[in-house]
C-alpha cells in the first residue's frame, strides 16, 4: 500500500456560535488531525458520520478527479463529538489531500467551500461550519458569513499576538439536541459576544457567546465551572461549539494555578495553545 498525498487540519474552539446571530467564529489550537489519501480501500473507524463519503461525492460533484483507487487513513488527538470541529479538521485536511494528489491547485477559499458542503451533506453541521472550517487551516480569528462563499465570508478577522495556554475540559460526547429557537432566545448575549469581538476582545466575546450557548443548551454545570474558573484568575472559560467540552484561556503564568482549578472538576483536561501562522513557526 502506497500513500498518495497526506495533509493535515486543527481543531478549533468557539469564539461566536454561529446558529445565534447567523455569522460565526472559532480560532484554531493545536490539535490535529492528519488525513492520508492511500492506494488501497480501508476500513476508517474514526469517520463516525461518513463524512470521507461526502468528501468524495462533493468532489465529483464538483467535476473534480478522483484517483483510480484509493482510501484513507485518519490519525488524530481531536477529541470527536465534543465541540472540537473535528469534522471540519477531518473534511479539510481530506480536501487538502486530494488536492495534493489530484495537482488541483485548490486555494483556501475553494477548500472551504468544499469541506462545508461536505459537512453539510454528511449531515454533521448545524451551521454550515465555515467559520470552523476556516479556523482548521488558517491562524487568528475571523467572522465568518457563512451565506456567503468562502472567498467573501470573511467579516473582519484578527490574530492571538501573545502566547497564551489553552485547556480544554472534556465531558464526554454530546447528548442533547440542539434547539435553535433556544439559541434564538439569548439573542442578547450573543449581541453582547459579537459587540466584544467587533472591538478586538476575542476573550471576553468567547466567555459571552459560552453563557449564551450554556443557557441555550440548558448546561448548568458549564457555568459554574466556567465562573469558577474565571474568578481564579483564568482569561475566559466557556463551551465550544455546541458543547460539552469547554475552553479556557490563560496567561501562563497563571497555568499552575489553572491545572489546579481544573483538576477539582474530575473531568479530563487536554492542555493546547493557539494555531501559530507558518511565518511565526518560521521565526522560531
Amino acid at each position: 500500500m502506497k500513500v498518495l498525498a497526506e495533509a493535515e487540519a486543527n481543531a478549533a474552539i468557539s469564539v461566536l456560535h454561529a446558529l445565534g446571530l447567523g455569522k460565526g467564529c472559532s480560532i484554531g489550537i493545536d490539535l490535529k488531525v492528519l488525513v492520508r489519501l492511500v492506494s488501497e480501500p480501508q476500513d476508517v473507524k474514526e469517520d463516525l458520520h461518513s463524512l470521507l463519503d461526502s468528501v468524495e461525492i462533493i468532489w465529483s460533484e464538483a467535476g473534480l478527479p478522483l484517483p483510480d483507487n484509493f482510501g484513507w487513513q485518519i490519525v488524530s488527538n481531536v477529541p470527536m463529538g465534543q465541540g472540537l470541529k473535528s469534522s471540519s479538521a477531518i473534511s479539510c485536511a481530506a480536501i487538502k489531500a486530494l488536492n495534493i494528489a489530484t495537482w488541483t491547485g485548490l486555494n483556501e477559499s475553494e477548500i472551504i467551500d468544499l469541506s462545508v458542503s461536505s459537512q453539510r451533506h454528511a449531515g454533521c453541521t448545524v451551521t454550515g461550519s465555515m467559520d470552523d472550517s476556516w479556523a482548521s487551516i488558517s491562524p487568528g480569528w475571523k467572522l465568518v458569513d457563512p451565506s456567503q462563499p468562502a472567498k467573501y465570508s470573511i467579516l473582519i478577522e484578527g490574530e492571538i499576538k501573545e502566547d497564551y495556554c489553552v485547556f480544554i475540559i472534556l465531558r464526554g460526547k454530546r447528548s442533547n439536541e440542539i434547539n435553535s429557537q433556544k439559541f434564538n432566545d439569548q439573542l442578547t448575549i450573543f449581541e453582547r459576544s459579537l459587540s466584544s469581538l467587533s472591538n478586538g476582545s476575542v476573550f471576553h466575546a468567547m466567555s459571552a457567546n459560552g453563557m449564551a450557548v450554556a443557557a441555550a443548551t440548558d448546561d448548568d454545570e458549564a457555568l459554574r465551572i466556567c465562573n469558577n474558573v474565571i474568578a481564579n484568575g483564568a482569561l475566559s472559560a466557556a463551551i465550544t461549539g455546541s458543547g460539552p467540552a469547554i475552553s479556557v484561556v490563560c496567561f501562563k503564568q497563571d497555568k499552575a494555578l489553572i491545572e489546579e482549578v481544573l483538576s477539582r472538576t474530575q473531568y479530563e483536561i487536554i492542555e493546547s495553545s493557539f494555531q501559530e501562522s507558518d511565518l511565526a513557526e518560521m521565526i522560531k
